[in-house]
């Protein structure tokens, strides 16, 4: 199925209710398209064609998307078809510098409310990411328990909240490149060397370090609007 079909919206249908198992399982499925960008940014809507394929009617679909709409995931202007949301090159840089004073001062706060058990773990989980057939890989984000971590409730709900899965799209676009996701490993490996030291200044360097280099990298890559 081609990714226009997927994601063309033609809006006659009225909406599911948003507590319904099945269409909190379709925003899931349309969700993990989005983040594993085989529905990439900028691509339309088709609630038809979604779902047939989700083999249910489309009211479910219609509120799936209305809900990405409200995570930032999906635009939708009047008269236009919905489509994945798209950022220009302004719009990266923007995104990025947020990252790195918010997620540079989180790491920085992690280095003294992280426990050693919790940095520990962190270290275990991110060597589990070099073995894809564990369990645990799938749902380990390092920079979000960082983040959880840093004890700072207020940088949490800015960067594990609305903007979370628009960091995660951007962030996966930047790991692409095989090179830069052997790269990344190994400066989380730092990072985590200087959270064990209880480096601060250090910590927070590397973090800030490390996101601007997925900030290029994504710049260099085009998967943006001029």
């Amino acid at each position: 199925m081609s990714t226009d079909n997927k994601l063309q919206s033609d809006g006659n249908e009225a909406p599911a209710q948003r507590g319904d198992t099945r269409g909190d399982e379709v925003f899931e499925k349309i969700l993990n398209l989005i983040l594993s960008c085989e529905l990439p940014p900028g691509a339309f809507v088709n609630e038809s064609t979604l779902a047939a394929e989700f083999g249910v009617s489309r009211g479910p679909v219609r509120e799936a998307i209305r809900r990405l709409q409200g995570i930032q995931l999906v635009t939708r202007e009047p008269y236009v078809r919905a489509r994945v949301v798209t950022l220009t090159k302004r719009g990266v840089v923007e995104l990025f510098e947020t990252r790195e004073a918010l997620e540079g001062f989180a790491c920085r706060l992690a280095t003294q409310s992280m426990t050693d058990e919790q940095i520990m773990a962190l270290d275990q989980e991110l060597d589990s990411m070099r073995h894809p057939a564990s369990d645990n890989s799938a749902h380990f984000d390092f920079h979000e328990r960082i983040v959880r971590d840093s004890g700072n409730q207020r940088i949490i709900d800015i960067l594990c909240g609305d903007l979370y899965h628009l960091l995660r799209i951007y962030r996966r676009i930047s790991g692409a490149v095989p090179e830069r996701r052997e790269v990344a490993f190994h400066e989380h490996w730092q990072i985590i060397r200087a959270l064990r030291i209880r480096e601060a200044d250090l910590a927070e360097s590397l973090m800030r370090s490390h996101i601007r280099r997925a900030r290029e990298q994504i710049l260099n890559s085009g998967s943006f609007d001029s």
